[in-house]
């Protein structure tokens, strides 16, 4: 084994040790309140007529991609919004009844505070995952939902690695309070997911 070889095992091991450790810590450390309270602000906004919109810059973008497409498939209206794109037009697709799900780990992305200031001056509610609770996207928002982590993991510790698992565990977890609170069925489900493995289980 070269000497590469022996420093990547070491390496992949670990972020194995980190990320498992980072997932258990915001399992065990999420606030319960705070989710339950972000549950509540999307249930009322539907009762307006409202809908959800999820928006990141970089890493993030791609997460909140799968959110939108997660709460969809789950019960909870919800799309994409492109932060870059807000400002040149897309915010257009918010109604002051819709809340916005805003992922940033450190909460300062300057694109992303941009598509905030604009969602905030159609009047939607905010949403914030973010690991940091004292940042500009917290003091922005109705309601903060920690995804912090201590470490990425990776050998420069730099590229999102762990945050961007504990903000997918901190929005899934969002997505079972919004679910069972809605008493969302397997029939629904289906309706939703008639097709692939996932139609076939839900309609027996």
């Amino acid at each position: 084994m070269s000497e590469l070889e022996q420093e990547a095992g070491e390496a992949l091991e670990r972020f194995l040790r980190i990320a498992a450790r980072e997932v258990e810590r915001v399992c065990a450390d999420a606030d319960r309140g705070a989710i339950a309270k972000a549950s509540r602000l999307i249930r009322e906004a539907e009762a307006r007529g409202g809908r959800v919109h999820v928006t990141g810059v970089g890493k993030p973008e791609h997460i909140a991609r799968y959110a939108a497409a997660l709460l969809a498939s789950t019960g909870t209206p919800a799309t994409f919004l492109h932060a870059t794109e807000s400002v040149h037009g897309s915010v257009g697709q918010l109604r002051p009844a819709d809340v916005v799900i805003a992922i940033s780990n450190s909460g300062e992305t300057r694109e992303l505070l941009a598509c905030v200031e604009v969602v905030r001056s159609f009047g939607a509610p905010l949403v914030a995952v973010t690991g940091h609770s004292d940042s500009a996207l917290a003091r922005a928002a109705e309601v903060v939902l920690e995804a912090r982590v201590s470490e990425e993991g990776g050998p420069l510790e730099l590229a999102p690695r762990a945050s961007t698992l504990v903000e997918l565990v901190v929005l899934a977890a969002l997505s079972v309070e919004l679910q069972a609170s809605r008493g969302f069925s397997r029939e629904d489900y289906n309706r939703r997911h008639p097709k692939g493995a996932l139609g076939k289980r839900s309609a027996g």
